[in-house]
């Protein structure tokens, strides 16, 4: 196998690939990078066995500049292969494959030789047959991960739980994930209805590094479903992603359907003054700030408190306020990673009882978008 490459078009797929690549594999052979070179062009893959991601780089794209030599395939040490590569010289390599799987890399005046591994020992990727991809425009996409990992567990002790909830019903997908302390529902329209309903489970962790590879040129993204795996198509690049087997719990039940107490702020002022009132929460054991809403005075004040530092009280600035009194404990850091989802509009709070869990809606787009936050008990 032999072929020259622009460095820096080849980096980027290489970067991408990379994703899917650990160094605390149980498969020896997956720490490594798999490159396979046909008439077409070339073929790169990355996996963990969980997630596995493989990107393409035609041979027809002027762009790319990629002169075929010899075709082959070999399974590359990932690591040292990729920090070779950022540091090669020139704005070209060739890469050589010669006997016994050796390889050479050349860039200008620099040359290096490493050990390569046969490629027929790489395990296959699995063959999704799914009869028909959805469509789903790619901010949306990005947008919906984004705002519903931060709910996902980092607890194995339940597993389940380390994963995103999506159900597909005609054009409507509805994610959900939940860490039993907090919850994060968020809906969005298929830009193609499917024929199948799906329900599934995708790690957290596998939509993190999928949202993180969706650059803005990504327009649209077709997604596959298969029994144990689910497939995202964009651009050059094949997304694979094991599912977790199991049944989600019932997360409908946990929302309230009323409330006695509601607040309107605007997000991005609320988060300034969380994030304030958090730098001495987190100075306590117990990371806690508590929230005071006074409706006949029409005054909300949050107060931080460190028993070895000192307190903080901040009067919030909202633009309504009604219902009963309220007095609420709650974990700062959930209440900052739901308010980043939000952006820049105005959200409305609502609140049943100081140990009730409470729920935060964009005030344009209630139907879509729910967080709901668990309260802390401090008496």
């Amino acid at each position: 196998m032999k072929f020259t490459i622009t460095r820096s078009t080849f980096l980027k797929t290489l970067n991408d690939v990379s994703r899917a690549i650990s160094t605390k594999t149980t498969i020896p052979i997956l720490t490594g990078l798999k490159i396979v070179l046909n008439d077409s062009g070339l073929i790169l893959t990355g996996s963990d066995a969980d997630i596995s991601i493989e990107s393409r780089i035609n041979a027809t794209d002027e762009n790319n500049d990629l002169q075929i030599g010899s075709t082959g395939e070999i399974v590359l040490p990932a690591r040292f292969f990729s920090e070779i590569v950022k540091r090669l010289p020139e704005s070209t390599m060739t890469l050589e494959v010669k006997d016994n799987f050796q390889t050479v890399i050349t860039s200008g005046a620099s040359e290096f030789t490493i050990n390569g591994l046969d490629a027929n020992n790489y395990p296959r990727l699995p063959e999704i047959t799914a009869d028909a991809a959805l469509s789903v425009s790619a901010d949306v996409l990005r947008q919906l991960i984004n705002q519903t990992v931060i709910a996902v567990s980092n607890q194995e002790s339940r597993p389940i739980l380390t994963g995103v909830h999506l159900t597909i019903t005609g054009d409507q997908l509805v994610a959900v994930a939940t860490d039993s302390h907090r919850l994060a529902q968020r809906s969005l329209t298929l830009l193609t209805a499917s024929a199948s309903d799906y329900d599934i489970i995708i790690p957290g962790k596998s939509l993190t590094e999928l949202s993180r590879m969706l650059s803005d040129d990504v327009e649209k993204i077709e997604i596959r479903i298969a029994e144990n795996q689910v497939l995202f198509v964009f651009g050059q690049t094949a997304f694979y992603s094991r599912l977790l087997e199991g049944n989600y719990p019932d997360t409908s039940r946990l929302i309230p359907t009323s409330s006695n107490t509601q607040a309107e702020f605007d997000a991005p002022a609320l988060l300034a003054s969380i994030q304030r009132a958090s730098l001495l929460s987190h100075e306590s054991s117990n990371n806690v700030v508590r929230l005071v809403l006074n409706i006949a005075d029409q005054k909300a004040t949050i107060y931080g408190n460190s028993p070895d530092v000192g307190n903080v009280e901040e009067v919030l600035s909202f633009n309504k306020l009604s219902g009963e009194d309220l007095e609420i404990s709650f974990n700062p850091d959930y209440m900052k990673d739901a308010l980043q989802g939000f952006g820049q509009t105005a959200i409305e709070v609502d609140f049943t009882a100081p140990l009730r869990p409470f729920t935060l809606v964009p005030t344009e787009d209630k139907e879509r978008f729910i967080q709901l936050i668990t309260p802390v008990r401090t008496f």
